[in-house]
C-alpha cells in the first residue's frame, strides 16, 4: 500500500514514498528532496553465503546522466563503471550502516541507490544515505537502526545545515555526519584549516539535526515496517572457545600477539592455527568456524591488554607515536619525491607537474565540477603487506584513501594564477601496518614542496584508535594505531591538517557510535600528534617549498591577452598556434578569459613563443621596432613575417637608403631584418621601413 511521509529539512521538503515503486525489494524508499529524486532499495538473500567469515554487504550508488539532462559522453552512450564520486558516496553510506547489522549475519545484503533527478540545492548523497537507512529499517532485514546523516557547511563564519549549491561553493567546510539516536557513528570532512572547536560544534550541530530525522524515520517504520526475519547465526560455539582456551591459555595468546613485528605476530598465529587444526581434525563443524574463533580470541586478548592493562601490542605508551622518518628526492628524474615512514608503515609519494590542459575532465552529476587540476592517486600493492596477488587496478579502498589525501591537501594548494600547473601526486605504499592514508598525506606534502609547488603550509595526518568496555565511560583512546589495533579496535579516527586547523577527517567505527567526550579526546590527540610530526619530522626534512620547479619539470609562463585576440593567436583551423608550437617545441593553452600558458623545458624557446604571441596580439604603432623574416618578394616590395600569421610590407622605396632597381638586389627569402613601423599610409595600410631604422 502506497504511503507518503514528509518533513522540513534545512528549509526544503523531504518526502519519502513507501510502496510506490520497487515493491518486490525487501525494502524500498522513493526519496524526494526538493527536485532531487533517489530510489533506495534494500535486498537480502534467503540463506547465508557459505564459507565466509564476514558480512557480505554491497552498497551501490548509481549516477544516471538523465538526472541532469545529459547523454553520457564518449563512444558508448550509456553509463559505464561507477565514477570515483559514486564509489566515494557508496563508501560513505556503507561505513555508518555496516556496524548496525548483526555481527553473526552472513546473508548477502545489497543497498542500491539510483539517482534519478538532481536538484543542485538538494544533495543526492544525503537523499541516498537517508534512503538506505529507511529502506533497511522498514525491510525484514535485521538492522539495529535507524541512522541519519546531515551535511554542514561553514559560510562566512556561520555553520549551515545541508548547504545549497551556492553555499557549498563558498563554504570553508564540507562535513557529513551520521548518527544513531544516541551517538555519532560516522564523520567525513574536508575543510579550509577549520579550528578544532569549530569542527566539534559543527559535528554536534549535525548530530542534533540527525535526531529530528531519526524521529521522522521512526514514524515511517511504525506505519510501514516489516517484521525482521530470522536467520542462521554464524556465531562461534561457546564450547569451541572453551576447547581453544584449554589448548592455548590466555597468557600464550598474549605472548603471541605482543610484538611490534607484524611478520613475527603472523607467524605466531599461524603456528597456533596449525596446532588447533590438528587438535580438532575430527570436528568438521568446528574447523569451519575456527578462523573466526581465533580472530575473536586475538581480539579479546588485545582489547583486554589495552583497556585493562594499558599495554599495547608493540609496547608503546597510549599516546606514543611509532618511530618516524622522512626524506626527499629519492627519484632523481621525478619532478618531486618524498618518503614518510612511521613504524612499519611507509609511503613514497611522487609529484608530477603538467600544463593545465592535462587537468582531469570530470563528467558527472555535479555541473559545477567539470575538471580537477589536482589529482591524488593512492596504490596499495600486495607486497606492502607481504602477500602475493595480481594487481587489478585500484579498488574502492585505494580510491577512498586517495580522495582523503586529496581533500586534505587541496586547501593549501596555490591558485592557478599563482601556479598555472596541473598537479598529480601518486602515493605508493612500500610497507603497511596501519594508517597508510595519513602517511600518504605527510609524504605528499613534502613531495609537493620538493617539486617547487608553493603550497601555503605543510599538512600532516595521524590516526587515533579506540577500545571500549561495557559502559560509555570505560574506554581508551590510542594515538597512532597500527594494523592490529585497527583490526581489533573499535575506531579509526583519521585527522589531517596544518598548524592552524583541520583540512580533512575520516572516521570509521565498528561499534554503535561515539560519545562527545571520545570525539573531543580523539581530536585533541590528533592535534598534539600532528604538531609533533609537522615540527619535529617534516620541517627538519624540508621546511618550505623550493623556490622553483626542478630541472626536469616543465616550465610555464603565463600572459594575459585581450580575449578578442584569441582567434588571431589560434588562426584559421589552428594554423597560427600550430606553427608557433612547431617552431618552438612548446605547449600552449588558452582559456576563454585570455590567459595564455606557454609550457616547455627550454626557456629560450618559451621566450620566443611568448614574444610571438605578444606580437600577434599587439596592434602596430608608428615608431615600433620589429624583427622579422622575409617570406615573400614582389616587384613593389617585400613581405616580412614578424610572427606566424602576422606580416607587414616594406615598399621597395623603403628598403635601402639608395635607390634600388629590384628588391632581390638587397633581400632574399629567409633574411632576418629589423624594421620600423611608419604607421598608416595614404591608403590606410600599415607600412614599414628598413632604411629608417635607427641603429
Amino acid at each position: 500500500m502506497y504511503k507518503s511521509f514528509s518533513m522540513e529539512l534545512a528549509g526544503r521538503t523531504l518526502t519519502v514514498d513507501i510502496g510506490r515503486v520497487a515493491a518486490q525489494a525487501n525494502g524500498a524508499a522513493f526519496m524526494h528532496y526538493g527536485d532531487t529524486v533517489v530510489l533506495s532499495t534494500a535486498t537480502a538473500s534467503d540463506k547465508p553465503r557459505e564459507g565466509i567469515d564476514f558480512f557480505p554487504l554491497s552498497v551501490e550508488y548509481e549516477e544516471k546522466m538523465y538526472a541532469v539532462g545529459k547523454i553520457p559522453g564518449g563512444f558508448n552512450k550509456r553509463e559505464g563503471k561507477a565514477s570515483e564520486h559514486a564509489i566515494l558516496t557508496s563508501r560513505v553510506i556503507d561505513r555508518p550502516m555496516r556496524p548496525l547489522f548483526p555481527k553473526d549475519y552472513r546473508n548477502d545484503v545489497t543497498l542500491n541507490n539510483l539517482v534519478m533527478s538532481v536538484d543542485p540545492d538538494c544533495s543526492p548523497e544525503i537523499a541516498a544515505m537517508l534512503g538506505s537507512s529507511i529502506a533497511t529499517c522498514i525491510s525484514d532485514i535485521p538492522f539495529d537502526g535507524p541512522c541519519a546523516a546531515t551535511q554542514i557547511g561553514l559560510v562566512d563564519g556561520t555553520l549551515v545545515v545541508n548547504p545549497n549549491a551556492q553555499q557549498r561553493e563558498n563554504s570553508d567546510l564540507q562535513l557529513t555526519v551520521a548518527s544513531t539516536a544516541e551517538k555519532v557513528i560516522m564523520i567525513e570532512a574536508g575543510a579550509n584549516e577549520v579550528p578544532e572547536q569549530v569542527m566539534l560544534d559543527a559535528i554536534f550541530m549535525a548530530h542534533e539535526v540527525n535526531q529530528e530525522i531519526i524521529a521522522f524515520i521512526n514514524r515511517i517504520v511504525a506505519e510501514c515496517g516489516k517484521e525482521k526475519h530470522t536467520y542462521t547465526s554464524c556465531a562461534v560455539p561457546d564450547e569451541l572457545f572453551a576447547a581453544i582456551r584449554e589448548l592455548i591459555p590466555p597468557e600464550a595468546m598474549e605472548e603471541a600477539v605482543f610484538t611490534d613485528e607484524k611478520q613475527v605476530r603472523e607467524e605466531n598465529i599461524r603456528q597456533i592455527t596449525e596446532k588447533l587444526e590438528e587438535a580438532f581434525a575430527d570436528r568438521e563443524d568446528w574447523l569451519v568456524v575456527l578462523g573466526e574463533a581465533i580472530y575473536q580470541y586475538q581480539k579479546k586478548t588485545v582489547r583486554k591488554m589495552i583497556l585493562k592493562d594499558h599495554k599495547r601490542p608493540d609496547g608503546r605508551a597510549i599516546n606514543e607515536i611509532r618511530p618516524l622518518a622522512a626524506e626527499i628526492d629519492l627519484l632523481p628524474r621525478a619532478h618531486g619525491s618524498a618518503m614518510f615512514t612511521r613504524g612499519q608503515t611507509q609511503i613514497l609519494t611522487v609529484t608530477t607537474l603538467a600544463p593545465l590542459s592535462d587537468a582531469q575532465k570530470v563528467d558527472g552529476l555535479d555541473e559545477a565540477v567539470t575538471s580537477k587540476r589536482y589529482m591524488h592517486h593512492y596504490n596499495f600493492p600486495s607486497y606492502s603487506v607481504g602477500e602475493t596477488k595480481p594487481s587489478r587496478g585500484p579498488g574502492r579502498r585505494e580510491i577512498g584513501h586517495g580522495a582523503l589525501a586529496e581533500r586534505a591537501l587541496v586547501p593549501v594548494l596555490p591558485s592557478e594564477e599563482e601556479f598555472p600547473y596541473a598537479i598529480r601526486t601518486v602515493s605508493e605504499t612500500m610497507e603497511s601496518n596501519g594508517s597508510t592514508s595519513q602517511a600518504s598525506i605527510c609524504a605528499s606534502s613534502m613531495s609537493l614542496m620538493a617539486a617547487g609547488v608553493p603550497i601555503k603550509k605543510a599538512v600532516a595526518g595521524i590516526s587515533t584508535g579506540l577500545v571500549t568496555g561495557e559502559t560509555d565511560d570505560d574506554y581508551l583512546v590510542l594515538t597512532d594505531i597500527q594494523g592490529l589495533e585497527d583490526f581489533f579496535g573499535d575506531m579509526d579516527f583519521k585527522v589531517a591538517g596544518t598548524h592552524e586547523g583541520i583540512t580533512a577527517i575520516q572516521m570509521d567505527i565498528k561499534i554503535h557510535g561515539l560519545t562527545r567526550p571520545i570525539i573531543e579526546e580523539a581530536i585533541a590527540r590528533t592535534r598534539e600528534a600532528r604538531m609533533y610530526i609537522l615540527d619535529e619530522i617534516m620541517a627538519k626534512c624540508i621546511d618550505k617549498p623550493r623556490d622553483e620547479v626542478g630541472p626536469y619539470a616543465p616550465k610555464i609562463m603565463q600572459i594575459m591577452i585581450d580575449p578578442q585576440k584569441i582567434g588571431d593567436v589560434v588562426g584559421q583551423r589552428g594554423k597560427t598556434i600550430n606553427t608557433i608550437i612547431e617552431r618552438t617545441g612548446v605547449k600552449i593553452d588558452i582559456t576563454d578569459d585570455g590567459a595564455v600558458s606557454v609550457c616547455g623545458l627550454d626557456s629560450e624557446a618559451m621566450d620566443k613563443a611568448v614574444e610571438m604571441i605578444r606580437i600577434i596580439t599587439t596592434d602596430f604603432e608608428a615608431g615600433q621596432i620589429l624583427t622579422g623574416t622575409v617570406v615573400s618578394i614582389k616587384e613593389f616590395g617585400a613581405f616580412i613575417e614578424f610572427a606566424p600569421g602576422k606580416e607587414g610590407m616594406v615598399h621597395i622605396s623603403k628598403i635601402a637608403k639608395e635607390r634600388i632597381a629590384r628588391v632581390e638586389d638587397v633581400l632574399t627569402l629567409g633574411d632576418v631584418v629589423r624594421v620600423v613601423c611608419l604607421g598608416k599610409d595614404k591608403m590606410g595600410r600599415i607600412s614599414f621601413s628598413i632604411k629608417d631604422v635607427k641603429e
